[in-house]
């Protein structure tokens, strides 16, 4: 079983990765479910992981903001700018700890991003 940390650190990413559409809703409920099982708990929490993956896409959206609220993590709205760059640190750290090849990092920037990524100040 993940640590508390390990888990809402899956669960961050999941959120962040679904704000630019690299993963899907059930990808999401899975973290929370992992995340839950992990020892995270919340009420909103809690209705993330009763979602069913095939209506994942529709509840996700609604639930996601406060879930993430209740556990002091960061909710990026779908395409946003910071959610953007946020994404772009999480495929970074993903390459990072040998999940993701640097073809596949090189591959998923260019297609998530394209020739001008943004960058913050």
């Amino acid at each position: 079983m993940p640590s508390i940390e390990t888990a809402a650190e899956a669960l961050q990413d999941a959120a962040t990765l679904w704000s630019i559409s690299a993963v899907g809703a059930g990808a999401v409920v899975g973290a929370a479910c992992d995340a839950l099982v992990a020892g995270l708990d919340s009420p909103s929490l809690r209705a993330l992981v009763a979602c069913f993956r095939s209506e994942a896409d529709y509840d996700v959206p609604e639930i996601l903001p406060a879930a993430l609220e209740e556990l002091g993590l960061v909710y990026y709205p779908p395409e946003s700018l910071a959610g953007q760059e946020a994404a772009a640190r999480v495929l970074a750290f993903q390459h990072l700890a040998g999940t993701l090849t640097a073809r596949d990092l090189a591959f998923e920037m260019h297609r998530r991003f394209g020739h001008k990524p943004p960058v913050g100040n």
